[in-house]
């Protein structure tokens, strides 16, 4: 089976990720679950040959480049009009490895993806840091893309994205979009973002906040009147803001905090969770910061910010424990799923 036949039939299958490792058939992730596809072994010359395919597709190894020189590397690349995909190309115990992530090439609309509508007055902010985190592969970058394409399609804005890789294509709506991926089109998210502050941005997207050099430029930007997106590995508003303000010395911290109070505007907290029907749905946790949730963050009180979240319906806030128990009561998840993740809250 080529490796093309391999990534066809994935979208075919609905899978979200594709595995290929020396020794292993080939297997997909499908509703959460891996999925062998076949009982054919993978040998190192055909991992070889798949890896050299995807990443002279991808345009990477167009002059004679050596695939021994490989050991790990991310990228993007269209399959076809319809199917595009995030590719990481490893080595372990000297073999290669190919970790596939299908990207749907249509954006999402908002009311597909069961997030609560009051988390889509995002786009509607003119400035401020807004914050999508969750585990990985817990749909950040859908949520993300969606909301960005709101503004697009709404507002004439211009919208610089920084990622790592460029996952769903934006087209120019009513916004100017300008995707830059780095590793090929800047050095680093720092890099980048600092950039981005230089050409006239109205939103900025930073894919992944990895150091304090690139929260604090993010915070800035929006402190300067920009409205400011990105994502973290956290599972919980309170835990986000203790993660952002614990990469900062300590005596840089009280500084962050009382930026942080001025600039945050929300978390939006997702995983996806088992349902009965053998799928996977959204849970989240999505808390919009008022003058109490300023207060709170200044004073260094994270830890009381979830008795607002619990309050804060009327302000389109929930905890991820009553987003479980809704899933639980409109039959989409069983009661061991819901004790199992409310366990881990």
């Amino acid at each position: 089976m080529s490796i093309i036949s391999i990534l066809e039939n994935a979208c075919k299958r609905d899978a979200s990720d594709i595995h290929l490792t020396y020794g292993s058939p080939v297997i997909y992730r499908i509703q959460g679950s891996l999925v062998t596809v076949n009982a054919d072994i993978l040998t190192e010359e055909t991992l070889k040959e798949y890896a050299y395919t995807l990443l002279r597709r991808a345009g990477l190894f167009n002059n004679g480049e050596k695939i021994e020189n490989v050991k790990e590397i991310d990228f993007s690349f269209d399959l076809d009009a319809i199917n595009r995909f995030r590719v990481n190309i490893f080595r372990q115990r000297g073999y290669y490895s190919i970790a596939a992530r299908v990207i749907p090439t249509n954006i999402p609309n908002w009311g597909t993806l069961g997030l609560p509508d009051s988390a889509k007055d995002f786009a509607q902010l003119k400035k401020g840091l807004v914050l999508v985190t969750g585990p990985t592969g817990s749909g950040k970058s859908t949520t993300l893309a969606s909301l960005l394409n709101i503004i697009n399609e709404q507002h004439s804005s211009h919208i610089i994205t920084l990622e790592d890789p460029i996952e769903f294509l934006h087209r120019n709506k009513k916004s100017i979009v300008n995707q830059r991926e780095v590793g090929k089109d800047s050095d680093s998210f720092k890099d980048g973002l600092r950039a981005a502050m230089r050409q006239d941005p109205d939103v900025i997207l930073v894919g992944e906040m990895r150091d304090f050099e690139t929260i604090q430029t993010a915070i800035t930007a929006a402190e300067t009147g920009h409205l400011v997106f990105a994502t973290l590995h956290t599972v919980s508003a309170a835990k986000t803001i203790d993660r952002i303000i614990d990469v900062f010395p300590p005596d840089q911290q009280n500084q962050i905090r009382i930026q942080l109070a001025d600039t945050l505007r929300g978390v939006l907290a997702q995983q996806l969770v088992p349902t009965v029907d053998k799928r996977r749905t959204v849970a989240v946790e999505l808390l919009k910061v008022n003058t109490a949730v300023k207060n709170l963050i200044r004073e260094g009180k994270n830890f009381q910010i979830q008795s607002i979240l619990e309050t804060g319906s009327k302000q389109g806030m929930c905890t991820m424990v009553q987003s479980l128990r809704n899933l639980l009561y409109d039959g989409m998840i069983s009661e061991p799923i819901f004790n199992e993740y409310y366990q881990s809250e």
